[in-house]
């Protein structure tokens, strides 16, 4: 079969809308294959005219690369023509039949080639034309292939689009009228002679907006120092001239260049000379320095933290700012260890804090920062504060005298340990003045240190310290080192062991009435007061603790005293408006009425019902902590008797005129008690102390191996600390058995310390468990606690929310009883819980 006639206008008709869209699309698809490199070219040359490239450029390799794009442009629109065919009807027939199945434009164009005289050939024709003519009516418009990867394998399409892309986010397109100002004669000189245009450009920091001169008045114009002046003159060089007297540059541009730039440094006139030309009055506004002033006296907060509000400003804001802190010779007391010249130290530096977000032209602020561990702290200085803009000027405040605020310490002891830090700090040639110092104040330690423990690890300190002097200068690590082993003790001193409640309140208490008796300030005195609230909110807690484990028993016993948090809040505010109104014997006769009834309260420690075996593990742990303890006194104790058994031989020898021996081995000439397994109370006595420490560290790896929390990280962190121990109590007996008892209670220094980390790590390792084992009771409850409701009843059969089963068995009602009220107690002791809810677990309270 072959086309004998053209499509049927029945056909055609159907076909149109079809045919239409897809004649559209080939001629898209020609178009976009051949002259794809001509609108790439033209795309690339108007981002680059947009971004003001041509501006900016040289006028020979403007002239050069606008010759480039014409010669591309014209060759690509060469080949465009060259390549595009604009498609034909027939074709676009063959692209629509060929997207339909059997081809049925085709079909329908086509006449029998034979049979057409015999009826079946000539019935089975017309079925299939009409069958082809149902699938024309369904006819949709074939798609063009606009992809042209092929013919682009290097994306430069992608190239010329990205660049526009560019140019109309941050170009503009009146840049593009430039363009004709390339040459002499172009733009507005090709209107009628030469002319000339230019701007001002403030500098960023401002914010303030361009002027165009051609639209400034001729009145005088403020602009702000640092402005960015750019002129450009067309027309044939000479036609127009600049003249100014802003710049205040000595080697100007010549007067006809085509184009001018200067920074407006100083008031003057800009003039244009020449056919058309204008003159300005300049007025620079002077970029003002930035000024900044102390606001406020120094304020010492807790803890030390030195505070101080300060007030800075600049006429377009403070870019960043320092505190410059320097020591004041001329106003220090010069004597005792600060006699010394110090080691040079660079005065202490601080950045100011600044608004984060809002304006920062005016602006007030606090400087935060803490002290307390400087060398310099609670000494005479000298603080001033800068500022900067954003020209790199700087302002500063007047110096302003101050003592440096830092960490005040009330106990006798620590105020001592403090100073020869500060003086070991302030010069390193002062080492050995500290070290006797620290011998005096450590000669006669009972009553004086709080625990063995402080005073061991005081002379520790001391004999680093004095560890070659004879041979080295003190380095300056060491220095930092042994000054950082001075601050622990005295911070230890002066507030104890604070893991207790009820231990820091009493320390609170302590240092508010040492506060009252020597007359502190009140800065001082409203620090210790915030201190002590703090405390006693813990001590509140802890007895909110207590009546949960204790529950009724106590009201029934008497042990303790009835006293709501709200009333010790009430005590302590008594307290302060009578310490404020200067009524201090009233306020201290409040103070200890308040220490007594502290006093009759009883915090217990422990959980309710038989220990578990953690629990008897942390009492283990802690029998062997005092038993390491009362061993390191026994040995400090033999070690004073030595001393002074040795001092008195050598008087006796002395009378007699006998000098003592050289090279006295340690041990020789001690009496017993006094060196290697010395025994207490002679021979036949208790055991040797050698022999006591190899006891206790025995029991130590006893109570190792059945330490609990075993896979957990608290758990080996408090196995590894135990093992720190054990080779601590394994070199202290070892150097008591070799009669060097320092060596000893250094080492046994060690083994208490690991012994207490051991212990905070286990105790870790227990809450941790005890928390997973109340989330776990939680979250399972008791054995088929699927089937139990929220109160853990039983629940109802065919479907009953509720049951007749008791919540618990009539054993353990009173036991639950207790744990509710003990809850309850607890909670009311929380002081930062609302208002609302603590009036009613009072109300609770009082009902129940």
């Amino acid at each position: 079969m072959t086309p004998r006639h053209p499509l049927p206008d029945a056909a055609r008709k159907g076909l149109r809308r079809p045919l239409i869209l897809t004649r559209t699309g080939m001629v898209a698809e020609r178009a976009s294959h051949a002259f794809w490199p001509l609108w790439t070219i033209c795309l690339a040359a108007l981002a680059v005219l947009m971004m003001g490239l041509q501006d900016v450029l040289p006028l020979e390799v403007a002239w050069m690369l606008s010759l480039g794009v014409i010669v591309g442009t014209l060759w690509a629109l060469w080949y465009g023509i060259r390549r595009f065919r604009w498609p034909s009807e027939a074709e676009a027939l063959a692209r629509l039949d060929a997207t339909m199945p059997g081809r049925p434009i085709a079909a329908l164009s086509d006449e029998m080639a034979i049979g057409g005289n015999d009826p079946a050939s000539r019935a089975l024709w017309e079925a299939h034309v009409t069958r082809m003519a149902e699938r024309i009516r369904a006819a949709r418009p074939a798609r063009p292939d606009l992809r042209i990867a092929a013919r682009d394998p290097f994306a430069l399409r992608y190239a010329g689009l990205l660049a526009f892309a560019m140019a109309v986010l941050f170009g503009s397109f009146w840049q593009v009228g430039s363009v004709t100002q390339i040459a002499p004669g172009g733009g507005q000189a090709a209107a009628g002679g030469p002319s000339w245009e230019g701007w001002i450009e403030p500098p960023a920091y401002t914010g303030l907006p361009s002027l165009y001169l051609a639209d400034l008045p001729a009145h005088p114009v403020d602009v702000p120092e640092g402005s960015q002046v750019t002129l450009r003159l067309y027309g044939e060089v000479g036609d127009l001239t600049l003249t100014e007297t802003v710049s205040g540059t000595t080697t100007p541009d010549p007067a006809s260049a085509p184009q001018h730039s200067f920074q407006v440094t100083r008031s003057g006139e800009i003039e244009v000379d020449g056919p058309g030309g204008r003159d300005w009055q300049i007025a620079m506004s002077p970029d003002a320095a930035p000024a900044v002033e102390v606001t406020g006296d120094p304020e010492r907060a807790s803890g030390g933290e030195f505070r101080q509000a300060f007030a800075a400003s600049d006429d377009f804001g403070v870019v960043t700012g320092q505190a410059r802190i320097a020591l004041d010779m001329d106003r220090m007391d010069r004597r005792y260890g600060l006699a010394t010249e110090p080691d040079p130290r660079d005065p202490i530096v601080v950045d100011l804090p600044l608004p984060i977000s809002g304006d920062r032209a005016e602006f007030t602020g606090t400087l935060v920062e803490t002290f307390s561990e400087h060398p310099w702290a609670n000494l005479p200085v000298t603080i001033t504060y800068e500022v900067e803009d954003e020209r790199a000027q700087t302002g500063a405040s007047d110096p302003y005298e101050m003592d440096l605020a830092g960490q005040r310490f009330f106990d006798p002891l620590a105020q001592a340990v403090v100073e020869q830090r500060r003086d070991l700090l302030w010069s390193r040639d002062n080492a050995r003045r500290v070290g006797d110092v620290l011998r005096a104040v450590s000669w006669q330690p009972q009553g004086i240190f709080p625990s063995e423990t402080l005073y061991l690890r005081l002379r520790v300190a001391i004999r680093r310290l004095e560890a070659g002097l004879d041979m080295t200068p003190l380095t300056a690590e060491r220095q930092d080192e042994i000054a950082a082993e001075l601050w622990a003790i005295a911070q230890e001193i002066e507030f104890g062991d604070l893991n207790d409640a009820r231990e820091r309140l009493q320390r609170a208490q302590e240092r508010l009435s040492e506060a009252m008796e020597n007359g502190a300030d009140a800065a001082e005195i409203a620090e210790l007061m915030q201190e002590m609230r703090e405390a006693m909110n813990d001590y509140i807690e802890q007895l909110a603790r207590e009546g949960q484990e204790q529950g009724d028993q106590q009201q029934a016993q008497g042990e303790m005293q009835e006293m709501t948090g709200d009333q010790l809040q009430e005590m302590m505010d008594e307290i302060q408006r009578l310490m404020e109104e200067g009524r201090m014997a009233e306020a201290q006769r409040l103070m200890e009425q308040l220490n007594r009834m502290l006093e009759n309260m009883r915090v217990t420690q422990g959980q309710q019902g038989q220990q578990g075996e953690g629990q008897q593990a942390m009492d283990g742990l802690q029998e062997t902590l005092r038993d390491q303890q009362e061993l390191s006194d026994d040995s400090f104790r033999g070690m004073q008797e030595g001393q002074q058994g040795q001092q008195g031989q050598q008087g006796q020898q002395g009378q007699q005129g006998q000098q003592p021996g050289e090279g006295q081995q340690p041990g020789q000439g001690q009496q017993p008690g006094q060196g290697q397994g010395t025994q207490q109370g002679g021979p036949g006595g208790e055991q040797s102390l050698a022999d006591r420490q190899q006891a206790l560290r025995q029991e130590l790896n006893r109570q190792r191996g059945n330490l609990p929390g075993a896979g957990t990280e608290e758990g080996e962190a408090a196995r590894e600390s135990l093992g720190r121990a054990d080779r601590a109590m394994e070199g202290a007996e070892e150097a008591l058995r070799q009669g060097d008892t320092p060596g000893a209670l250094d080492r046994q220094a060690d083994a208490m310390e690991a012994l207490r980390e051991g212990m905070r790590s286990l105790g870790e390792a227990l809450a941790q468990e005890q928390q997973q084992g109340q989330g776990q009771n939680q979250a399972q409850g008791q054995p088929g606690g699927q089937n139990r409701d929220p109160l853990g009843r039983q629940a109802g059969e065919g479907g009953q929310t509720g049951s007749d089963e008791q919540l618990l068995g009539q054993e353990d009602v009173r036991r639950r009883a207790e744990e509710l009220l003990g809850e309850i107690r607890r909670r009311s002791g929380e002081q930062q819980r609302p208002e609302r809810e603590l009036d009613y677990l009072r109300r609770l309270l009082e009902r129940f």
